[in-house]
């Protein structure tokens, strides 16, 4: 009786660890890397008449992060970085929004940025199979997710993962 106890006790706790490491809420879930990006709408600024407030929770939007629907982003045949991140619930998926601004504006001439929020774009966070926010994925120019990441991430992670996924004649261009 008491080993039982002691199974069960220690099931429980790990299974508290499990769910609560790594953002908010986040599973393993996600799309594998090396499989196709899915293609589907998702709403853009203009979708909703240039109102930032009707995208997203965030509280310092950058508008160029919602000018493509996912689809369109797919077929410009640019690498994408693909975020998605609910901070109307989420505490640490505003500092994630913040790095994914910095890497904007080091990488917008070579990469799409798109930012997702549950309560705008509830139908990405189930294609791609994200159970949890913040969630990143860096896309190639062949619609090949590349790099998958369930939770926060670091400046320099981040910074690596889309360089992984540029060409690499325009990896050696930046600094």
């Amino acid at each position: 009786m008491k080993r039982q106890r002691v199974r069960s006790c220690a099931g429980i706790f790990a299974t508290i660890t499990i769910l609560t490491l790594g953002g908010c809420g986040n599973q393993q879930m996600g799309l594998a890397v090396g499989s196709v990006a899915p293609r589907l709408p998702t709403k853009t600024l203009d979708d909703v008449g240039g109102d930032l407030s009707r995208m997203t929770t965030y509280r310092q939007p950058d508008e160029r992060m919602y000018q493509y629907s996912l689809d369109k982003a797919l077929a410009t045949g640019k690498p994408i970085l693909l975020e998605f991140a609910t901070p109307g619930h989420c505490s640490v998926c505003d500092r994630q929004l913040q790095i994914t601004k910095a890497m904007l504006d080091k990488y917008q001439s070579q990469v799409l940025f798109l930012h997702m929020d549950q309560y705008e774009n509830p139908e990405a966070f189930k294609t791609y199979r994200v159970m949890g926010d913040p969630w990143t994925f860096v896309i190639d120019s062949k619609g090949i997710v590349r790099y998958e990441q369930a939770g926060p991430m670091l400046y320099r992670e981040m910074d690596s993962a889309i360089r992984a996924a540029l060409p690499s004649s325009k990896q050696a261009s930046i600094n």
